[in-house]
């Protein structure tokens, strides 16, 4: 990012972060200026089920922290394809990669699998990577993005919580749909484009393969200098939130948390 982030005695407790100086000057400019959208107003939940929005959705989900790097692999054998080589740790934050868990599986040797979602290209991979050197946890929170409402939903134990207006990306640079998750959580410097906070996910921009070096990948961020219209489509394919939104989110969801985007 443009500045260095930097942890203050009021960070949220699940947004711990240590990253460096030029890697996250460098990942700012990819995340949230290249992709940038616009937004925020909060809703009742109330609200948003009376709109045909569901009011329930599935209440936990399994995580796995990894503790080393993983190869992912295309089944659940160390014989067959690598489909990507996971590390311990985010790129931005230096946080623990936390992955969904999809399945499990035991080989014959009695080795235990776990089929999860990876992040990067192409969006919503899964792979098979050794329950062995991973932590397990579970997390109660899911958030629903609606494209065509313009809204976000945040689940708590299957129960809609809350949710917020949102801008999402432009007919020539939309937000892609499918089944994400969230990378990292991000605090920026005060006066930082796009703060308070980034959410940034598993997603990744079918039309912006790259920008400014970075990988194109999509954030739910803050609004801080950037400005929008809420409830429009105009931004680069990411989801800005105002700033009580982005705050209560990134006070609340951590890494893993599972991103379902649907147009």
């Amino acid at each position: 990012m443009s500045e260095a982030i930097t942890t203050t005695t009021n960070t949220p407790p699940r947004a711990r972060l240590r990253p460096q100086r030029t890697q996250v000057r460098r990942l700012h400019r990819s995340v949230l200026v290249g992709l940038t959208a616009a937004c925020l107003s909060g809703a009742s939940a109330g609200a948003a089920a009376g709109a045909g929005v569901p009011a329930r959705a599935q209440a936990t989900q399994e995580l796995a922290v990894l503790l080393s790097a993983h190869g992912a692999h295309r089944a659940p054998d160390a014989a067959s394809p690598r489909v990507a080589l996971v590390a311990p740790r985010r790129p931005i934050t230096g946080e623990q990669t936390t992955l969904p868990v999809i399945s499990r599986s035991m080989a014959p040797g009695g080795a235990r699998w776990l089929q999860v979602m990876l992040p990067g290209r192409p969006d919503g991979s899964t792979g098979w990577i050794a329950e062995r050197g991973t932590r397990a946890l579970v997390t109660p929170w899911r958030i629903a993005v609606d494209l065509n409402a313009r809204r976000i939903m945040v689940y708590d134990n299957g129960r809609m919580l809350k949710s917020f207006q949102a801008v999402i990306g432009k007919p020539s640079t939309p937000t892609p749909t499918g089944q994400f998750f969230v990378e990292e959580t991000l605090r920026m410097s005060a006066g930082e484009a796009g703060g308070p906070f980034a959410l940034a996910l598993s997603a990744r921009s079918n039309v912006l393969q790259e920008f400014e070096g970075g990988p194109g990948q999509i954030a739910m961020h803050g609004r801080d200098n950037l400005g929008g219209t809420l409830g429009t489509a105009s931004s680069h394919g990411c989801i800005r939130l105002g700033t009580g939104s982005i705050d209560w989110l990134a006070a609340r969801v951590s890494p893993g948390v599972p991103v379902t985007i649907k147009g």
